[in-house]
């Protein structure tokens, strides 16, 4: 990683000084305050590996708070941070939840007003990820942001050790390897997240959600023609058993409901003036048919008329 900022060689009454305006003025606008009379020592470190910004920070006692108006004069709303804490402990208040890591411990993170008090010589990981890779699997942030994640499930240490490898060997990998790394991470990010929000949530609201993000993990695989229950399992991190069960229990099977919405998007295309210039393999397969005779047979079955016949009637209709 590279060394963003540190105060090594500066004098002790100037140090704490010469750090806040710098993470103020330059990284992140935030009200500090330090919480020791010992002088003041940190660093940070940074390193962009695949979309992720990823941060490394060292300091003494501190206390950092978000506002309104330091969020306004941020402008990232399009990523969440996650906290993974290595060493010290670090205490994080934010919609009313309040969260206490100690090392091995992660937080998610949301910008909205939040006041975060670290220990003496904490170290910590900042892992600044884009939203959406966690709110289609998840849901909404307010649901799991500031939601301890402790170190006594197993799946935690597995996402500690995998970003502290990859941050390790990131600037030996190649562009598309780290690319690939990084969508595993967040795989994994995903996992530890919904077994705890499993352990939070009373059982009958714990199945909606798991329900309400596999259909949004379904809207956003249509077009891989390989994509089946298995994956969708694994992603919302169950048993392909345990999915079909949700998925029976609402009064549809699983594979049914993927080729359902895949049906209902391709009409959906096929009525669009848009997609007017897409000849039909091509609109097929962009809407998960592995062929354009597959897609036709399910098409009539389904709506009672080829796609072709479909799309003349839209036609048609808008006339």
């Amino acid at each position: 990683m590279k060394v963003l900022l540190s105060t090594d060689g500066l004098s002790p009454a100037s140090s704490f000084g010469h750090w806040r305006r710098t993470i103020i003025e330059r990284i992140v606008p935030v009200e500090l305050t330090n919480l020791s009379d010992k002088p003041f020592q940190g660093t940070l470190e940074v390193a962009d590996i695949g979309p992720l910004l990823v941060s490394r920070i060292l300091h003494g006692a501190i206390r950092s708070e978000t506002t309104s108006e330091t969020i306004r004069r941020h402008a990232k709303q399009d990523t969440l941070h996650v906290c993974i804490v290595l060493d010290g402990v670090v205490t994080s208040t934010q919609n009313d939840r309040e969260a206490v890591q100690s090392a091995g411990e992660i937080v998610v993170l949301d910008h909205c007003p939040t006041v975060i008090s670290t220990a003496a010589d904490s170290r910590v990981l900042f892992i600044e990820i884009p939203r959406i890779r966690l709110e289609q699997l998840l849901g909404p942030a307010r649901i799991y942001s500031a939601l301890t994640i402790g170190s006594s499930l197993a799946s935690t240490s597995l996402v500690t050790i995998f970003f502290n490898e990859l941050i390790r060997i990131h600037s030996h990998l190649s562009p598309e390897t780290a690319d690939r790394m990084v969508s595993v991470g967040s795989d994994l990010l995903v996992a530890v997240i919904a077994e705890r929000l499993a352990r939070e949530m009373p059982e009958p609201l714990y199945q909606t959600v798991v329900l309400q993000r596999a259909k949004a993990c379904v809207e956003n695989n249509l077009g891989d023609p390989s994509f089946d229950p298995a994956q969708l399992a694994a992603a919302v991190g169950i048993s392909v058993r345990r999915l079909q069960q949700l998925f029976q229990e609402k009064g549809i099977h699983v594979s049914d409901w993927i080729w359902r919405r895949r049906l209902e998007v391709s009409a959906l295309r096929l009525a669009d003036s848009g997609y007017a210039h897409l000849q039909l393999g091509t609109l097929a397969y962009g809407c998960g048919f592995g062929s354009q005779s597959h897609f036709s047979r399910r098409f009539k079955a389904h709506f009672g008329m080829t796609p072709n016949e479909y799309r003349h009637a839209s036609k048609m209709r808008a006339l």
